[in-house]
């Protein structure tokens, strides 16, 4: 099943003559090419500013539609819509101005997270509410805007995605799944073509920026989250005189994510050379070591957790475990869906749940807990978040395009990183069949001088952006500050930290940045009673 986010990773796959009928021009951006005064992307500054015209859409929010280029490089031929959402300031006399917030992915809805997580206060506290309009945006591709869409029919979407074969766990299974994650990438060129090649970051910073405009800030403050931290980084090197605020929560490796280091780009998917396997080894290790120490607040304590562990995944590998649901029926778990599960560690909240999960599937007996009860693939995917994951992420990076590749790292990562390894190797499959090229992707520079120094914040175990990259991604860049929180899961959205809520809010209101080599604890551990 292809993936639908870097916040909630799966084991599925997530995964010219077009662009020249459109008059464009194809390539890669040179660094030092359309540069206005202020040394910012001059494409940008020659489109004209969206007019926007909020409507009140319910529970206090206000909700506008911006019409943007398509192709930059004819900032006044065809338009696309983009879908925004705003909850104004609760203090307007007070009010600094606008926070944007992208919540990553490539994929979800960004007007629907916010309507959902805008009164999440250890996001957004009372203070920043006040201070600030947030504003989200469904980016071009997504959702309520202009959408990438691959299927005529939902009917179609659903039918494919519940036939989509489970990550390979030995090579048997690849022949399937490069079949299906190539018929992705071709449904995707048959019922899309003539937008792809214009669905990448860049221009997503680029109509960021035209947003920043329509609200009328001289300058942007940004709160990226996750995938959300490579459009900010764009931002940053296409802009780098417009930054007032730039917080980064959940961090990649830039460079990493775009071609990678060297001759990466070539021979590693992306997160495969994110390392992203062992970002998921080093959280899964705390989710044990948190266990065991937890006693019966973790119902996998029993015993010796890395033991069971070893003999759950072994006994998988060798025949699917059955399980009784709450309601007599029964459910199969495969080696895969055992592997999903264990890599489900984004949100520390679904930790107790998980272990549950484990502890019966270990004992091969018992029920389910019906929260957490198996959906039918095809529900998970509705919408398009799907779709628009590929369409923004093979726009956006360089990986292998031959099978034997993948094949070959699957190996030689499964013994890297035991159980885990494969992830990396076949998450963005569809990737490596997607038509190329696309218009002008950003490959750097990642070090302009920003007029604002940039926040970073990264958990110390992160299952998806992990913090290796996240310092990678830091030196990449110019001018930032990071701040580790101490504890395990995807980014703070997920993993509550007030200390972490107080620095990202400080230095939004007031560009104070907290002392170098600084630490946050977090507020409860994962396997704290309730």
């Amino acid at each position: 099943m292809p993936f639908t986010s870097r916040t909630r990773r799966r084991l599925w796959v997530r995964t010219a003559a077009v662009a020249a009928a459109l008059g464009c021009g194809l390539g890669v951006l040179p660094a030092s090419a359309a540069a206005t005064g202020d040394g910012s992307d001059a494409l940008a500054d020659r489109a004209p500013t969206p007019t926007l015209t909020w409507a009140d859409c319910s529970g206090g929010f206000q909700c506008a539609t911006a019409g943007v280029p398509l192709d930059y490089n004819a900032p006044y031929g065809r338009k696309i819509d983009l879908a925004l959402i705003k909850l104004p300031a609760t203090d307007p006399a007070h009010r600094i101005g606008t926070l944007f917030v992208n919540f990553g992915g490539p994929g979800p809805s960004g007007v629907d997270r916010l309507r959902q997580r805008a009164t999440w206060p250890w996001l957004f506290s009372d203070e920043l509410r006040a201070r600030f309009d947030l504003v989200s945006w469904d980016p071009r591709a997504v959702s309520h805007s202009t959408a990438v869409r691959c299927f005529a029919t939902s009917a179609e979407q659903e039918q494919f995605f519940n036939s989509f074969p489970e990550m390979p766990g030995d090579p048997s299974g690849e022949p399937a799944f490069y079949r299906a994650s190539k018929e992705l990438a071709d449904r995707c060129q048959q019922q899309a073509g003539a937008l792809l090649p214009y669905m990448n970051s860049v221009n997503t910073a680029r109509d960021l920026d035209l947003l920043r405009r329509a609200v009328g800030d001289a300058k942007i403050t940004y709160h990226g989250i996750s995938y959300g931290t490579h459009i900010g980084a764009i931002y940053a090197n296409l802009f780098p005189a417009r930054i007032r605020a730039l917080a980064m929560d959940g961090t990649m490796d830039f460079q990493g994510s775009a071609t990678g280091h060297g001759a990466a780009g070539a021979t590693q998917p992306v997160d495969t050379r994110q390392d992203v396997a062992t970002g998921i080894a080093e959280t899964f290790e705390s989710f044990l070591t948190q266990c065991a120490a937890a006693g019966p607040n973790c119902a996998f304590s029993d015993g010796n957790v890395h033991a069971k562990w070893r003999t759950l995944a072994d006994r998988a590998r060798q025949h699917p475990i059955t399980v009784t649901n709450p309601d007599g029926t029964a459910s199969t778990y495969s080696y895969s869906a055992i592997i999903n599960l264990a890599a489900d560690l984004a949100k520390p909240e679904t930790w107790k749940d998980n272990a549950g999960q484990l502890e019966k599937l270990y004992q091969a007996s018992g029920t389910v807990a019906a929260a957490r009860a198996v959906q039918p693939k095809g529900e998970q995917y509705l919408g398009n978040s799907t779709e628009a994951f590929n369409a923004i992420q093979c726009a956006d990076s360089t990986v292998p395009t031959a099978e034997s590749t993948y094949s070959a790292l699957a190996t030689s990562e499964d013994k890297r990183v035991p159980y885990f390894g494969r992830i990396g190797v076949f998450d963005m499959m569809s990737c490596a069949y997607w038509p190329r090229p696309a218009v002008q992707p950003y490959r750097g520079p990642w070090n302009r001088v920003t007029a604002a120094p940039i926040l970073v914040i990264n958990s110390r175990f992160d299952p998806s952006t992990p913090l290796k990259g996240a310092k990678d991604g830091i030196a990449e860049l110019a001018k930032a500050r990071l701040l580790v929180v101490e504890g395990s899961g995807h980014s703070t959205m997920y993993v509550h930290s007030t200390c972490a809520e107080k620095a990202k809010r400080d230095y939004l209101i007031s560009g104070v940045l907290p002392p170098v080599g600084a630490t946050c604890a977090i507020d409860h551990k994962p396997f704290d009673p309730a």
